[in-house]
């Protein structure tokens, strides 16, 4: 079970959200619950002349009863190809892990995170493959990246992979209701 924010800590990630509200960062919009804001979400567009151009990525982050002194953790909730994500969206950044310091906000945070987009960075990987890809064969990183953020994080994809899967399954129903018929009409033949 976890501990609960100190007030203290409660009212500082209060006044950095309201500072946020103030002061927003263009491409990333915060949301949060004011009945709970030990987890904080970030809508970040992605970057124009990145892979993630187009795409919307949700992130998340968890802050603890030791904040500011340990940094928040944070997630991409949306799925990414990127090397400093894993692939249950845990993310790598020096910012929060080693480079941490108390002074530090939400607003530098999101900074880094949406820098992170713009510039990965291959030596801290999480996820080795994509890793590998932007040092060797960026092309081919830059091409699965693209892929991903047109599933995962493009509104408009979705829809459309929606609609797809909507109209792959109307083709399979079609599908089996003609090959349910075709062996009607075999076992029909049969019997005469």
């Amino acid at each position: 079970m976890a501990k609960s924010l100190s007030l203290g800590i409660v009212k500082r990630i209060a006044f950095e959200l309201k500072k946020l509200e103030s002061d927003s960062i263009e491409g990333i919009v915060v949301k949060y619950d004011p009945q709970n804001i030990s987890i904080v979400y970030a809508y970040i567009q992605g970057p124009v002349s990145t892979p993630y151009e187009g795409g919307t990525f949700k992130v998340k982050l968890n802050f603890t009863p030791d904040y500011p002194s340990v940094p928040p953790v944070g997630y991409f909730v949306t799925k990414i190809f990127h090397p400093n994500v894993s692939k249950d969206g845990q993310i790598c950044v020096n910012t929060l892990k080693k480079d941490w310091k108390p002074e530090l906000d939400i607003r530098h945070i999101l900074l880094v995170i949406r820098c992170l987009l713009i510039d990965p960075n291959a030596e801290s990987a999480l996820n080795e493959e994509a890793g590998k890809l932007l040092l060797e064969k960026y092309e081919e990183f830059a091409k699965h990246a693209k892929l991903w953020t047109e599933i995962y994080a493009s509104i408009e994809n979705k829809a459309s992979n929606i609609e797809n899967i909507r109209s792959l399954n109307d083709c399979q129903n079609t599908l089996e209701a003609a090959t349910s018929k075709k062996e009607s009409k075999r076992s029909s033949l049969k019997r005469l």
